[in-house]
C-alpha cells in the first residue's frame, strides 16, 4: 500500500473540506498571501545569488557557469 501517493477522490475530498473550512470569500485572499509569500522569497534567494556573485568577484574570483573541478585541471595544461 503506497500511503504518499494522493488520487482524484482524495484531492476532491480535501478542497471540499477547504472550502467549507475558509468559505468561498477567503480562499482568493489565501492564494494572494501565498503568491506574494513565494514571490518574496524568490526576490531573496535572487538576493543571495546576487550578493554572493559580488562578493566572489570582489574578491577575484573568477564566477563560472561549470562547477565540475576537473575543467580547472583542463585549462591549466
Amino acid at each position: 500500500m503506497n500511503l504518499l501517493f494522493i488520487g482524484t477522490w482524495e484531492i476532491i475530498v480535501i478542497v471540499l473540506a477547504i472550502l467549507l473550512l475558509f468559505g468561498g470569500k477567503k480562499i482568493p485572499e489565501l492564494m494572494h498571501g501565498i503568491g506574494k509569500g513565494v514571490k518574496s522569497f524568490k526576490d531573496g534567494m535572487n538576493g543571495v545569488e546576487n550578493a554572493d556573485r559580488d562578493h566572489r568577484g570582489a574578491n577575484g574570483v573568477e564566477p563560472s557557469d561549470k562547477a565540475d573541478p576537473s575543467d580547472a585541471s583542463d585549462k591549466k595544461a
